[in-house]
């Protein structure tokens, strides 16, 4: 029979497990920031913040409009910020900023984008977040650029993709930096061809072999309900050559006939552009987006498993909302982000997201793949914030297992319209001990 004291002991177990299984959130604050539209949290950032060694950057416009850079020491709650001396149009949403550092430790900008010529610049010195001139890559299909991504490669070099070309009828480049020689060299003027007649929204990652995985949407005109379809591919020598998930070799340029689909998905099936992807310890993509199906939207996992694509409705929201028409939205819902961490079995996927239903809170929602439960979802924040979408330190979760949330609350009016808002403050979310099935 228990005395009073074993009572006691079991219960300070009891509360030291539920203690110890509580997400832990660390706020700390950077600087405050536009938040007119949505172009300091748009996910196709690649990267809003990244990190190397025990050094994170991150970037973001003020309220007039100039380039910050953001440097700190990781477990620092303090960080340092540099004027850029560069200003981008952040009244257009497109126009975001995306950084990554290379190999050599050298911080790479490019910003203020939509269907104009190329702005680049690199770091003064190793680990500075003062930016030199601005410079161009190699001059070549560099006049007009639109959702520039850095992307780093195993060996320490760069991956660079942009769109040339508009919405509907736009053509994927890729150009590949070498830390050895420091330069830019060109790879495709077309990767992706959409023959005049659509475009490829993409999204990419690289596995922990090195592999590229991409991923894409075709979108026939600049209607977001025209969108249709994921198809796929992967690199395994740094971008040079491309092939499918069977390994047959792709003639370039992919176009909609030659590409390989990982899943059908109709037009007019509220499917959403420019989502993210990640790849598990033996290099299955996992790809996330949304779309209708039944009368609800749902966010949607589609990935490779013993050579063949499955598919995942996450199931966990309740309504359904019509996408169309052109410019940046005003949607319900974020596009989502994806992480997914290893077990010893099957590993588990976690979406970050902002929902109207859960009333426009930073959200994570997690599964166990192959479990029988349901998805769950809990909120990082208490708060809203507005049209936000996610990003997270992608170098610091796969080399740490850490997760650092870049946050500002911001409004988006649909079309491409402006807000009259007061800055918000730029927030970094640190994420521990992250909930499991």
């Amino acid at each position: 029979m228990l005395n009073k004291f074993h009572i006691l002991f079991l219960a300070i177990i009891f509360l030291s497990l539920i203690s110890c299984s509580a997400v832990q959130i660390n706020n700390i604050e950077v600087g405050e920031a536009w938040a007119n539209n949505s172009v300091n949290t748009t996910i196709f950032r690649k990267n809003a913040i990244t990190s190397i060694g025990d050094y994170q950057f991150l970037g973001y416009y003020d309220n007039n409009e100039k380039m910050i850079i953001a440097k700190r020491k990781i477990n620092s709650s303090n960080f340092d910020l540099s004027n850029s001396g560069f200003t981008g149009n952040a009244k257009d949403a497109h126009n975001s900023i995306s950084l990554v550092v290379d190999g050599n430790k050298k911080l790479h900008v490019s910003w203020d984008h939509h269907d104009n010529p190329l702005n680049y610049a690199v770091d003064d010195s190793i680990l500075s977040p003062q930016l030199g001139d601005k410079t161009r890559m190699t001059g070549k299909y560099e006049n007009k650029v639109s959702y520039p991504q850095f992307y780093n490669l195993k060996n320490g070099d760069l991956l660079f993709l942009f769109r040339s070309g508009q919405s509907g009828e736009g053509k994927l480049v890729s150009k590949l930096y070498n830390i050895e020689t420091q330069n830019w060299t060109d790879l495709y003027e077309n990767l992706i061809d959409g023959e005049g007649e659509r475009n490829a929204y993409w999204q990419a990652s690289v596995d922990k072999e090195g592999t590229i995985h991409l991923s894409w949407v075709w979108r026939e005109t600049w209607d977001v309900s025209t969108n249709h379809d994921m198809a796929y591919a992967r690199s395994k020598d740094g971008g040079k050559t491309w092939e499918k998930s069977t390994g047959e070799k792709y003639s370039l340029p992919i176009t909609a006939e030659t590409a390989e689909y990982a899943w059908r998905i109709p037009q007019n099936s509220g499917l959403i552009n420019q989502t993210s992807m990640t790849a598990d310890k033996d290099g299955n993509p996992f790809i996330v987006t949304y779309w209708t199906e039944n009368n609800k939207t749902d966010y949607q996992i589609i990935y490779l498993e013993d050579g063949k694509w499955k598919h995942e409705n996450t199931n966990f929201r309740d309504s359904s909302f019509q996408l169309g028409g052109g410019g940046t939205k005003k949607i319900p819902i974020s596009r989502p982000d994806i992480l997914i961490k290893e077990t010893k079995t099957d590993p588990i996927i976690y979406l970050l997201f902002r929902d109207q239903e859960r009333e426009n809170k930073v959200s994570l929602a997690y599964h166990k793949l192959h479990s029988d439960k349901p998805w769950k979802v809990i909120d990082l924040t208490k708060e809203s914030v507005g049209e936000w979408e996610p990003n997270y330190d992608l170098q610091l979760w796969e080399q740490k297992e850490k997760l650092h949330v870049f946050v500002q609350k911001v409004t988006q009016v649909d079309g491409e319209g402006l807000a009259k808002a007061e800055p918000t403050m730029v927030r970094i979310l640190e994420v521990s001990n992250l909930p499991k099935n």
